[in-house]
């Protein structure tokens, strides 16, 4: 039985990915300390945190090339201890780095993997050269992967993982050095992936990837899970929408501030000087209401916008500094989410 048919198996609601308690130890460092993650089949899950927060080592154990040293973990209800073998039937894993070989062309690298993995001649072929033209790689299938690019070779690497058809997709930082197009084109390929009945767990320090396709979002901090949720849910942890306008006639700035006021109901925070007004706004809909109450009082605006708190802003009141690892001067923000979390 084939590992998707072997997925099917289980309902569309079950999870793909159930973990309690992982930790890791090397030396006297704990990697990682009682990781606990949940994954439903059929999503994709990201995993955030700054270098040498845990993620790479956590994805190694689910993968089965670490053992635990505490806790557990089922993928799609097999022990990632006890039933190694099957697990590995059922998951691909691609790394940080191409694990493809240098010296020989796509094509061939393909039918090695092909091979390796049980496939006959024929169907290695034809696997091979369905999953070239899959990820655009069929003018260049003849070529050494020492004359690629790096995205091309980042496209070749997730190839070679998904000859398999593994339902369980580990991609760890994905597109680590990749131009924007190139990260654009993955992308694609990802929520493609999850739309042909795959689940994906996806590293990343990049906050945008994030936000453009995880489903669910875990912070790994120093080892541990120190947020989890949805992406809205986490921007909603940290703090109100913030709205900013900017009128035309300079002379109804105060007008248009008292409105923002009335309108909002909040006297505190609002700031109007140079033209702009800046106030935060728990309910992004009032903006509405602003518009009309404007348009009465004959307030001409030349420009409104009302932005959500960004990922970045969430990552770094959570943890304390940048997804690269830099540390910030912790804000009111990020103090009182310290405190929740405490």
């Amino acid at each position: 039985m084939k590992p998707l048919e072997r997925a099917a198996h289980h309902a569309s609601g079950d999870w793909a990915i159930e973990a309690q308690g992982l930790v890791k130890t090397f030396g006297d460092k704990r990697a990682v300390d009682g990781v606990n993650l949940n994954v439903k089949a059929g999503t994709i899950y990201g995993v955030l945190g700054p270098n040498g927060a845990g993620k790479t080592t956590t994805i190694r154990m689910l993968g089965t090339l670490l053992r635990p040293d505490m806790g557990s973990a089922q993928i799609f209800g097999h022990d990632v201890v006890k039933e190694s073998h099957t697990v590995r039937q059922l998951i691909g894993l691609t790394g940080q780095y191409a694990s493809v070989d240098e010296s020989l062309s796509a094509n061939e690298n393909l039918m090695i993997f092909s091979r390796l993995l049980g496939l006959g001649r024929a169907e290695a072929k034809r696997k091979t050269a369905d999953l070239l033209e899959e990820f655009g790689l069929t003018d260049a299938a003849k070529r050494p992967i020492k004359g690629f690019s790096g995205g091309m070779r980042r496209r070749l690497d997730l190839a070679a993982s998904l000859i398999a058809q593994p339902p369980l997709i580990f991609l760890d930082e994905p597109t680590t050095g990749l131009d924007p197009r190139t990260r654009a084109q993955m992308w694609n390929t990802i929520r493609q992936l999850v739309q042909s009945g795959s689940t994906v767990l996806l590293t990343t320090q990049y906050l945008d990837e994030a936000d453009q396709l995880a489903d669910r979002v875990a912070v790994i901090d120093q080892g541990h899970v120190v947020a989890e949720g949805t992406v809205d849910d986490l921007k909603a942890s940290v703090g109100t929408a913030s709205l900013q306008l900017r009128i035309q006639e300079m002379t109804q700035l105060e007008q248009a501030r008292q409105i923002v006021e009335q309108i909002l109901r909040t006297e505190s925070n609002v700031t109007a000087e140079a033209g702009k007004i800046t106030a935060p706004m728990a309910d992004a809909n009032i903006a509405a209401d602003l518009l009309i109450a404007f348009r009465a009082a004959g307030i001409d605006l030349a420009e409104m916008s009302v932005q959500k708190p960004t990922l970045d802003e969430v990552f770094l009141a959570i943890t304390g500094q940048d997804a690269r690892g830099n540390e910030s001067h912790p804000s009111p923000e990020t103090n009182a989410v310290k405190e929740l979390q405490a």
